[in-house]
């Protein structure tokens, strides 16, 4: 049976570019989402209550972001990527190969929560081509939310 026409006045064309960009959003999100959990568990040290707590917070808020990203990736008609390896390949945040200690693990997750930022951004032009509203919107929601955990990372940096 044919898969039925999506007629929501964006072309094929846009909503696969879209869906692709998407999905490099996704990866990252979800990278992002196991990076931070990774340091929840295993943070130490005398921030460890602080940055415990935030950590949860942050995972916690990007587990509901990927489906939030692959339900947007869906309604354009383009299958999610949902593996280990999909990700890996779209991804842009680098996997850890040592155990940081917890002043790395803040400036490893600035540096992931602003290439989130980047990764949206980059989805801009072809959204903004063809009117979609409602990506830009999950998009600028994405950015917000990244931006503002980039910058509480970073103040504990100062």
């Amino acid at each position: 049976m044919p898969e039925p026409v999506i007629d929501i006045g964006i072309s094929e064309a846009d909503r696969t570019e879209i869906a692709e960009g998407l999905a490099r959003l996704l990866a990252d999100s979800y990278t992002l989402y196991l990076k931070t959990h990774n340091y929840h568990w295993n943070v130490t040290g005398p921030m460890f209550q602080t940055l415990h707590l935030m950590f949860e917070t942050q995972y916690t808020e990007l587990a509901l972001a990927v489906d939030l990203i692959a339900e947007r990736i869906r309604a354009l008609g383009a299958p999610a990527p949902g593996s280990y390896r999909e990700f890996d390949a779209l991804t842009s945040i680098v996997e850890d190969v040592d155990p940081p200690d917890a002043t790395e693990m803040i400036r490893r997750l600035v540096a992931g929560q602003e290439a989130v930022v980047r990764t949206a951004r980059s989805v801009f032009p072809v959204v903004d081509r063809a009117h979609d509203e409602p990506t830009a919107d999950l998009l600028t929601q994405r950015m917000q939310v990244h931006e503002k955990n980039a910058w509480m990372l970073r103040s504990l940096l100062a």
